[in-house]
């Protein structure tokens, strides 16, 4: 019987490019819970019905974790994420400062210069004015050069890089690859478990050992009446075990015919059934097929 981990192992190359051909989270989560199904499905062909319910209940387990990865998203940038672009001239802020100090220290003794001519000469006045109606055209522009910096600043925003939600193929499989194979370890420990049961010595079984005693002692005795009362007392302990009897009926439905192993009576005139040895159940398991007695015309019509 092949494992789940090496049915897996058949087709991880092929899963891995499709995992990395996936465009988003959703796809892959469909592309793996669908690849299970498949290897459920060939899988649980040669189990027992215990190890069935095992690998079921862990494969649905898994299906539900591998789930969670559709949450996942693409994060959204928001506004307050969003940095303005630097405007290259202000790195140069203090060389400008100490340019504009020292036009104001040039126009300021230029005026001084042209204060002090107004006392002789009276034509100077108009020099002063004229320098301040340079001096009040150059503050203007500076000004709206400055707002139409800070506008275009406020407008032009530095996007962030959409990141790019991805999953590594190799490390992903790796990790489903160890949750398959716990799912094989847990099945053969209950493989085991079956086979320890029917290995059991007699010693381990305390009341089908009591049972034992009572009975020789009884035979010891010479006392039939007191086995024949024990023997009573077996279907009892079977039950204790998990174990039921069945008896062949002929026209119950209920009564399985593969259970039991069928010989032609001697006496051509028996019509009934006798059921020699009852056949042992466990569950809907086999233990014990039970030997019947049939009709003799029974056989010869078949």
């Amino acid at each position: 019987m092949k494992t789940i981990t090496s049915l897996f192992s058949e087709e991880r190359n092929q899963l891995q490019t499709d995992i990395d051909n996936a465009t988003n989270i959703e796809q892959i989560v469909k592309l793996v819970q669908n690849r299970l199904d498949n290897l459920e499905r060939i899988y649980i062909e040669k189990l027992n019905v215990a190890q069935v319910r095992l690998a079921s209940f862990f494969l649905d387990a898994l299906r539900q974790s591998i789930a969670t990865l559709a949450a996942a998203n693409y994060p959204q940038v928001a506004p307050t994420e969003q940095r303005q672009i630097t405007n290259p001239a202000t790195n140069f802020f203090p060389s400008r400062l100490i340019l504009k100090v020292l036009q104001g220290l040039i126009c300021i003794g230029i005026l001084g210069s042209l204060f002090s001519l107004t006392k002789t000469t009276p034509g100077a006045w108009m020099a002063i004015l004229l320098t301040a109606l340079l001096l009040g055209l150059e503050v203007v522009l500076q000004l709206d050069l400055n707002n139409q910096q800070n506008n275009s600043m406020s407008q032009e925003l530095l996007q962030l890089p959409q990141p790019i939600l991805r999953v590594d193929s190799k490390v992903f499989l790796a990790h489903l690859a160890d949750a398959l194979n716990t799912i094989d370890l847990a099945v053969a420990r209950v493989e085991e478990s079956n086979k320890h049961e029917g290995d059991l010595a007699i010693e381990e079984l305390p009341e089908l050992l009591n049972f034992l005693q009572r009975l020789m002692g009884a035979a010891k005795l010479d006392k039939p009446q007191m086995a024949h009362e024990l023997a009573k007392l077996l279907p009892q302990i079977l039950m204790s075990q998990g174990i039921n009897t069945q008896i062949y009926r002929a026209n119950d439905p209920h009564s399985d015919r593969g259970y039991f192993d069928f010989e032609p009576s001697i006496d051509p005139d028996t019509q009934d059934y006798v059921t020699i040895t009852p056949a042992l159940l466990k569950g809907d398991r086999l233990i014990r097929r039970g030997r019947v007695i049939e009709p003799a015309y029974s056989s010869s019509k078949e």
